[in-house]
């Protein structure tokens, strides 16, 4: 679990509820039907429309890792390496048959499966790439989806205000309405405004940092079955693979 962006989540709600109450405004001012219509309706509509549905189905499973990334555990994923590069010594590389079901990654095991099929090195390296590769991008393109509603969110915020503004300014007649309409019309702006740059972009940002760290762990794997491939001795393998811990 990621406490910082459970920390970050319940800071970005207390920032808004806290700020409206110093402020005099009261929590009643946050509050507008009309502004969530405009702006948070508006912006799932206007993603939906940019976005294909496989990609904006992933977007929604990938979302956890905000909170709950993928477990990592480098030294321990090394060490289990140089073990696999000890029982391909002993054993040859059919000894590592038995260690190919026992892979919970569907990348690791791809790759271990490849090493005990006897496949040339590079020719590992040149499938597990492409295989990262169409899985960073696709990941990536995820990422998208939240920031597309960081650049929408806002625009529909001023759209709403507009909106509002507009509704205030019939009602010049009645002086009663106009602080009031007014204070609903900017409501709208600050659902944009904060939506995205609380959540949206925070979220699209923190899920490309967990797909560069799972990219490296993978690029980590390709480097370690390649060395066992092509038979380099297990300390050389545990002395390359740690510069790949941080």
């Amino acid at each position: 679990m990621d406490r910082l962006s459970i920390i970050g989540l319940f800071l970005a709600l207390a920032s808004l509820v806290g700020g409206s109450i110093l402020k005099g405004a009261g929590l009643s001012s946050l509050w507008s039907p009309a502004a969530f219509v405009i702006v948070i309706v508006g912006t799932t509509a206007a993603i939906l429309l940019h976005t294909s549905p496989a990609i904006f189905k992933h977007a929604f499973k990938i979302v956890r890792w905000v909170v709950f990334p993928p477990e990592s555990d480098r030294p321990a994923l090394i060490q289990q390496i140089v073990d696999w590069s000890n029982i391909a010594r002993r054993q040859g590389l059919l000894g590592l048959e038995s260690q190919v079901e026992l892979q919970d990654d569907p990348f690791v095991r791809k790759g271990l499966q490849l090493v005990v099929d006897g496949v040339e090195p590079e020719t590992i390296r040149h499938m597990l790439e492409i295989e990262l590769g169409s899985q960073e991008h696709h990941d990536l393109a995820a990422t998208k989806v939240f920031e597309g509603m960081g650049i929408y969110a806002p625009t529909l915020g001023i759209i709403g205000a507009v909106l509002g503004l507009i509704a205030v300014m019939k009602n010049l007649a009645d002086p009663s309405m106009l602080g009031h309409g007014i204070a609903a019309a900017f409501t709208a702006t600050i659902y944009g405004i904060a939506s995205a740059n609380l959540l949206f972009l925070p979220i699209a940002a923190k899920l490309k940092n967990v797909i560069a760290h799972n990219s490296r762990e993978r690029e980590m794997v390709i480097e370690g079955l390649i060395a066992i491939a092509q038979g380099e001795n297990p300390r050389n393998i545990e002395t390359s693979l740690a510069g790949f811990v941080s």
